[in-house]
């Protein structure tokens, strides 16, 4: 691979769209056979469902396939061989790595995978790095808790794959994660977006040092949507003097999308490895035209262990209108993944996301990176409060910010907030996944 190409694989990447969504349908209708024959629980679902192999003729026939969401897949993986479940494709022996999801939505799911699915998944995290400018010069600093959840591992993997060197920062607390980059001049690193707030308040508040004038270049986010949220993108790139990129992708699904060099305003799907189809979430219709935002039903064309065959993600996504300039025939995803169709709730009859309070909360500069909202009820009547930290405690105007942050929330979410203001440094901090929004309202669980 030339270093001068922005593409990881050129073919695949630029590809006419017309051969590729060919190819979509002969590795799709590979992994039903795949499925069919290897997964009994495979057989009896699509069975169950009036379903064989040999229908799917076209991509209008995917839609025949019945989906799939954690809790059918928790309930796979109930039934034999322990821990998988019937799911499973390929003998216990061949199972070489094993994570499972953070479980920040109930039990977790556990995932198999062979060597071939772990080369598959650093394959998939080669086509987000290089396209973000990562490159065999860079000394990349991983400030990650290695462990059961997959989060950055296929990224480690990756960052070997096209030769860069990896520094892991697992076992590290923060403010020692921080002084190694600065010892080896890190050039780029991975994280949540929470985290990378995090790191760099340390860095300031803690270590008396600024990011913004430390080594790194480039970093990419994932786990939330903060990366695609542009106040919170504006923030992070102003602390640490370098560029910031999205990636989203699952523990159940793989490394599915990228913020390429470009930053066209979204994510690109790797649809060499992946196919996505938008549904909307009241009617079941599918959603091909831009603008329109809906669930992401999605496939992992090569997985062979545990494959996921129209996994309902919940994820909110809409089409972007234009192509990207980069040249590659991807579709691009625009804004990123905006939220969770479980995440989206009614307050006050009014239907919230609770990315949309953190894209007005992160365009206060006057406000801490970290903040809370927790919803309750109270006798007949719901309460909305959000709890929020000052940069500088001993500066005046706190209470015109308060009021133009209550103002700017009633525009953007038609809800109004009690608004808490917390000593500096209180509020919670995260590592990996923020849990921010809490509803505490006892028929929400």
């Amino acid at each position: 691979m030339s270093e001068s190409s922005p593409y990881w694989n050129p073919y695949l990447e630029t590809m006419p769209r017309e051969r590729l969504r060919s190819a979509q349908l002969a590795r799709f209708q590979r992994l039903i056979g795949w499925a069919w024959d290897n997964s009994p629980w495979y057989r009896e679902f699509y069975k169950g469902a009036g379903l064989e192999p040999g229908d799917i003729k076209t991509l209008d026939d995917v839609r025949r396939v019945p989906q799939v969401d954690k809790s059918l897949l928790k309930g796979a993986q109930e039934q034999d061989p322990f821990p998988y479940g019937s799911r499973l494709c390929v003998p216990l022996e061949k199972v070489a790595e094993f994570r499972q999801t953070s479980g920040t939505t109930g039990t977790p799911v556990y995932q198999a995978d062979t060597w071939q699915d772990w080369e598959w998944w650093a394959e998939a995290w080669s086509y987000i790095l290089w396209s973000q400018g990562y490159r065999p010069r860079d000394r990349v600093f991983i400030p990650f808790g290695y462990n059961i959840f997959v989060a950055f591992w296929a990224g480690h993997y990756a960052c070997e794959k096209i030769g860069c060197e990896v520094v892991p920062g697992g076992v590290l607390d923060t403010a020692s994660r921080v002084l190694k980059i600065q010892e080896l001049g890190a050039t780029a690193m991975m994280g949540t977006p929470t985290y990378m707030l995090n790191m760099a308040d340390v860095a300031k508040n803690k270590l008396g040092l600024d990011p913004a004038a430390m080594s790194i270049e480039r970093i990419t986010c994932a786990g939330e949507p903060g990366a695609s949220i542009p106040s919170t993108k504006q923030r992070i790139e102003k602390a640490w003097g370098a560029k910031l990129f999205d990636h989203a992708g699952a523990t159940e699904i793989g490394a599915w999308s990228y913020e390429c060099a470009e930053q066209p305003g979204g994510l690109h799907v790797n649809e060499a490895l992946f196919l996505v189809e938008i549904e909307d979430p009241v009617t079941g219709e599918l959603i091909e035209e831009p603008g329109k935002k809906g669930k992401m039903i999605i496939t992992a064309l090569d997985r062979q262990a545990q494959p996921c065959i129209r996994f309902d993600s919940k994820d909110i996504i809409e089409w972007a209108a234009d192509p990207c300039p980069c040249g590659r025939t991807f579709r691009l995803i625009k804004g990123g993944v905006q939220g969770r169709a479980d995440d989206i709730t009614k307050v006050k009859g009014v239907l919230l996301s609770p990315s949309a309070i953190e894209e007005v909360v992160r365009g206060f500069n006057e406000l801490a990176d970290e903040y809370e909202v927790v919803v309750e009820r109270i006798g007949d009547s719901e309460r909305l409060t959000l709890k929020i930290e000052f940069t500088d405690e001993s500066a005046g105007g706190q209470e015109q910010t308060l009021g133009r942050l209550k103002n700017e929330l009633r525009l953007k979410t038609n809800l109004g907030y009690a608004i808490e203001v917390h000593p500096l440094g209180t509020l919670t901090r995260y590592e990996v996944k923020a849990r921010r929004f809490k509803d505490l309202r006892p028929d929400q669980h």
